[in-house]
């Protein structure tokens, strides 16, 4: 628990102190994919600027740790991806971070794109943590020249995960974002230089 607690307190520091440099929205300062940087995080922010969680990736051999820490979210599960566009615009509803990370992962046989990960519950008192491994991307494909985000979604992603016996033929939003909805919140993927 005090281990949990210790990481949680660097987390939301460090979301703090990344969010005093960079501010809210992104905009330049990329890294190139040829960055030999082992960590990177994202400062999740809503529509009104106000920062709600950080997200940490760490190269770990042939996966990627991913950790999240938010706080102030509305209660739930939410779809939580890694988009294709380095921007968080909120004029746009974030729409400005693009769909979803795609490597060229077969959909259907491959379980989705690649930015499609776990979702994330939110408890009843708006906060929520998350820490898991994926081998779907490699650190460097989160650090390239137009950059990548983080999005939570306003529902859960279901994954594309109706069974056929319903007998419903999945369409494009179902398709292409698992119908989590609306983005509430976002932030930009950038190299950990601590």
């Amino acid at each position: 628990m005090r281990r949990q607690r210790a990481a949680r307190v660097r987390l939301l520091s460090l979301a703090v102190g990344l969010a005093a440099a960079v501010g809210p929205w992104g905009g330049a300062g990329h890294v190139s994919a040829q960055s030999q940087v082992g960590q990177a995080l994202a400062v999740v922010y809503t529509e009104a600027g106000d920062t709600v969680g950080v997200v940490a990736f760490t190269q770990e051999d042939k996966s990627v740790l991913v950790r999240a820490d938010v706080a102030n979210l509305p209660p739930g599960y939410h779809g939580f991806h890694v988009h294709t566009n380095g921007m968080c615009d909120p004029a746009t509803h974030f729409t400005s971070a693009g769909g979803h990370l795609d490597l060229g992962m077969d959909h259907l046989a491959d379980g989705g794109m690649a930015g499609e990960m776990t979702n994330l519950y939110v408890q009843a008192d708006g906060t929520g943590m998350l820490s898991f491994r994926l081998d779907r991307f490699p650190l460097s494909a989160l650090l390239g020249e137009a950059g990548r985000t983080v999005v939570v979604h306003a529902g859960p992603d279901n994954f594309r995960n109706i069974p056929s016996r319903y007998g419903v033929t999945l369409d494009q939003t179902t398709l292409d974002t698992g119908d989590a909805g609306a983005r509430i919140a976002c932030g930009v993927i950038r190299a950990d230089s601590a």
